[in-house]
């Protein structure tokens, strides 16, 4: 026989092919089986077509095409026998899915099948329109199955419950027709198809809120029973699982009552006694037995507030922190990230183990507690805990090293409850691990010494002390040579030595030693080499006893190949030899660094104050992550009361923010053909990539801002429009700054609200393709600086939103209250909304408007949805 003939068994060509030596070897005995399985075709060979599809179907899981051979699955599941149709079958899921045209071909003979007689035939055509069922077949075909719910067989049962899971996925109006049937199920008595029929329940209950109303006023009660007598069962041989019976059940109940229970008061009381008794009774020293116990506190974390059972499953997940078992670490480490938000005492009781897991040898679980533990840090335990992380930080791993750091100067730039405990935390950091310390953080730690009058000589002397320990920190010799140079003569002369200090004696040699030894170290950067030669010119001035010391230092620089470093060494060599008489006027002090002006531009001055639906207070970026674009007015600092608004005479301020001249005339000169002048507003749009100007014109904003003034970066312009003495002008067609920035928000035409007192227009605050929300104004009487607001959510999609969350953050001038959300279920289509009320005091009323950030949250069809945006376009005096 031809080895390679339609005859060949499958046994015989899988040995061919697995003795194949080579790809090329295999790539030709599946060719010559694959012209062989043709000719087949061709000549109609019904004696050996179930043996060419077993063929084709071992060649299709090799990565082979098989197309030629789909028409061979519909003829073999056309035939009478039991066998073809197996294979055919087993062809059909295999070969073809459900965007193949071929599949229509065979609705006819699976819809034959379903009413077949053989009650094995009808099991198979069941299996394949569980796995490959398009929307069209499953309109076509679903009375079939929905017949089958109910038939005598429990195997086929089973088989039509899980082919419903799929037909309703595809067509979810379907899902009316299955309630019924699908309730009966649930009162079945075989494991297997009341496991079926729980997951068919709870798949309905995702794609149709009608289900789920159902669900819930006819079913919590039964399967309330079944869960209670499953978990009070004796032993079965058949269901067990280390002594526990049926885990699997237990998990998909679970899975079922935490859907009815979210959102519904009612519900989840029917469901506390049976939850509770779960997870007490349930053993946690076998996998299955932890399997329920989480599968259970998820369904408590999930169902309406309940405190007694929230503080029973988050003690729960810190037995599971105590296991030796990774994954039951990692999953608890998870859950209580969850819970945190729900209950944070409860959590915080367990914050020994959470911190042992940071310690842990695995590294998924280190990062999981890392995170966690940063969620649990507060003004109350922020110096313990940032200790015990420092100390951890000490005898990390390197590759940890990195994660713990940005933590650590994330929760001390947070939470710091006075300015000596930043410094000597930060300081603290930078010893240990100050080259994996981003720029930032330095940058605010030499921000707060500036504001710090009274603790520069104590800075001064701790950097100095922290650096003869810890010479191969980039960062921390960058710190102390800014130091020494700023504040050199008092570690020399121990000015404001401190209480809590031991005394230290620092000649002018030994302060110069530092600097000499910073910029000739082989691996110092240009950042810290010129920040080296600043330093040494600071300290000519300090120290004339080492002034000859110090220029040849600066001298050996002037023939450095780096042309920075080589530009300073000329210039700060001649201001030394030739301009010695206003050496020290160039040399004085920085001025000290606005404070909240830096954090404004680095975080977007949005207060740390968040407040949940739940009325839970939270801390940012605890739990909530951080804005991602900071609030313009409070970024620019344009509303602040210390910059008076210059009138329109004065110029507009963007001619001053930008270093450019806005006239009409210089604006023709830079558009060139084009005649239209382009306005601030469109200007300051496009710096900030922000909203969309009116098309006005065709003059890019890059060719206006190379039109600015030499040397003039957009970073000196903030910083002077930011400081005390800058004068802000009105752009031209604006009436206000503030216009300026709340116009970019195009805001549609909504009614005016009715309110006590003054009427303020209600405005939409924000709008996607799936959700709109409005507020509405109003003021408390005696009191004109709070503001109620009523927002209400409006859901424009065709799917149902649920778990709805609604979150907020406010500046630090603004006090922000939130009141429970009527609902987390938002109906579909506008059929309904929710409704939230919100109180903002504004402590700079008249003087700064309301701005907000806001963070939605929901469900759809059991995916989670995230949208966020910014509010400014409140009215100006409320």
């Amino acid at each position: 026989m031809n080895p390679f003939s339609s005859g060949t068994r499958l046994r015989d060509m899988i040995r061919a092919i697995r003795a194949s030596k080579t790809a090329a070897e295999e790539r030709a005995v599946v060719r010559k089986e694959c012209a062989a399985i043709r000719a087949a075709i061709s000549e109609n060979d019904q004696d050996y077509r179930h043996r060419n599809l077993a063929k084709l179907m071992f060649i299709h899981m090799l990565g082979y095409p098989t197309h030629f051979g789909q028409m061979e699955c519909l003829k073999l599941i056309a035939h009478s026998g039991f066998p073809e149709k197996r294979i055919g079958y087993l062809g059909l899921m295999l070969l073809l899915d459900e965007r193949q045209e071929v599949l229509m071909l065979v609705t006819n003979s699976i819809k034959q099948d379903l009413n077949h007689t053989n009650q094995y035939i009808v099991g198979l055509a069941l299996c394949a329109l569980g796995n490959i069922c398009s929307a069209e077949m499953a309109r076509d075909l679903a009375p079939e199955v929905e017949r089958l719910l109910q038939f005598r067989d429990p195997n086929i049962r089973k088989k039509a419950a899980l082919c419903s899971i799929r037909i309703i996925k595809k067509v979810p109006e379907l899902a009316e027709n299955f309630m019924n049937p699908a309730a009966a199920l649930l009162k079945e008595k075989h494991h297997g198809v009341l496991l079926t029929g729980v997951q068919l329940c709870t798949d309905m209950c995702k794609v149709s809120t009608e289900a789920l109303e159902y669900f819930r006023k006819k079913c919590i009660d039964g399967l309330v029973r079944v869960l209670k007598d499953l978990s009070n069962s004796p032993y079965a041989p058949e269901y067990d699982v280390s002594g526990i019976t049926d885990p699997f059940l237990h998990v998909r109940l679970l899975k079922l009552l935490s859907v009815l229970g979210q959102g519904d008061a009612d519900t989840s009381d029917a469901m506390n006694d049976i939850l509770a008794q779960v997870s007490t009774k349930t053993e946690s020293n076998k996998n299955a037995g932890n399997a329920i116990l989480y599968e259970c506190v998820a369904t408590i974390m999930s169902i309406e507030d309940n405190s007694g059972l929230r503080v029973l499953a988050i003690n729960i997940l810190g037995r599971f922190l105590s296991s030796r078992d990774n994954n039951i670490r990692y999953v608890a480490l998870n859950m209580l990230m969850k819970a945190i938000s729900l209950d944070s005492q409860a959590v915080q009781r367990h914050r020994a183990t959470i911190l042992e897991c940071v310690k842990d040898s695995d590294a998924s679980i280190r990062k999981r507690a890392l995170e966690l533990v940063y969620l649990l840090v507060n003004k109350s335990n922020v110096k313990s805990l940032t200790k015990e992380l420092i100390d951890y930080l000490e005898v990390s791993d390197p590759e940890f090293k990195g994660d713990l750091t940005s933590k650590i100067c994330s929760i001390v730039e947070k939470f710091s409850p006075e300015k000596i405990w930043y410094i000597d935390q930060m300081l603290k950091v930078l010893s240990e691990a100050g080259k994996f310390v981003k720029a930032e953080v330095w940058h605010s730690l030499i921000v707060v010494i500036t504001n710090a009058s009274n603790l520069h000589g104590y800075s001064v002397r701790s950097v100095y002390k922290a650096v003869q320990t810890a010479r191969e920190q980039e960062t921390l010799i960058r710190v102390t040579v800014w130091c020494i140079g700023e504040y050199g003569e008092m570690l020399v002369h121990n000015s404001g030595v401190l209480d809590i200090e031991d005394p230290i004696t620092v000649t002018e040699a030994d302060a110069v030693d530092v600097v000499e030894t910073a910029i000739g170290r082989h691996s110092s950067d240009l950042t810290t080499q010129a920040m080296c030669l600043i330093s040494l010119l600071k300290l000519s001035s300090h120290f004339p006893s080492c002034s000859k010391r110090i220029n040849d230092i600066i001298f050996q620089y002037k023939g450095s190949l780096v042309l920075e470093l080589q530009q300073r060494a000329i210039e700060f060599n001649s201001v030394m030899g030739k301009h010695s008489k206003i050496r020290s006027s160039l040399v004085e002090r920085m001025p000290v660094l606005d404070e909240a002006t830096y954090s404004g531009r680095k975080a977007g001055s949005v207060s740390p104050s968040v407040l949940t639906s739940q009325g839970a207070p939270l801390k940012l970026p605890n739990g909530v992550a951080k804005p991602t674009s900071a609030p313009l007015i409070d970024l620019l600092d344009i509303s602040s009361d210390d910059i008076p608004a210059a009138s329109p005479s004065d110029g507009n301020f963007l001619q001053d923010l930008l270093g450019v001249d806005l006239s009409p005339a210089s604006s023709q000169q830079v558009s060139g053909t084009n005649q239209i002048q382009k306005s601030g507003t469109d200007v300051l749009l496009d710096l900030l990539s922000i909203g969309t100007p009116p098309a006005q014109s065709s003059s890019p904003a890059l060719d206006i801002l190379s039109s600015g003034q030499n040397g003039k970066s957009s970073v000196d312009s903030l910083d002077k429009l930011a400081s005390p003495s800058a004068q802000v002008s009105t752009p031209l067609g604006s009436s206000s700054v503030m216009n300026l920035l709340d116009g970019f928000g195009s805001n549609p035409s909504v009614p005016v609200a009715k309110v006590n007192g003054p009427t303020y227009p209600s405005i939409v605050a924000f709008e996607s393709s799936s959700l709109k929300a409005t507020f509405s104004f109003s003021k408390e009487s005696g009191n004109p600086q709070t503001t109620v607001i009523e927002a209400q959510f409006i859901n424009k999609s065709p799917n149902i939103f649920s778990n709805f969350l609604f979150q907020a953050a406010v500046p630090k001038f603004l006090q922000l209250q939130l009141e429970p959300a009527s609902s987390i279920t938002l109906p579909a289509s506008g059929n309904g909304s929710i409704t939230q009320k919100l109180r903002v005091s504004n402590s700079q009323q008249g003087k700064k408007s309301l701005i907000m950030r806001i963070r939605i949250s929901y469900k759809v069809n059991d995916k989670d949805i995230l949208e966020e945006g910014q509010i400014s376009n409140f009215p100006r005096d409320l």
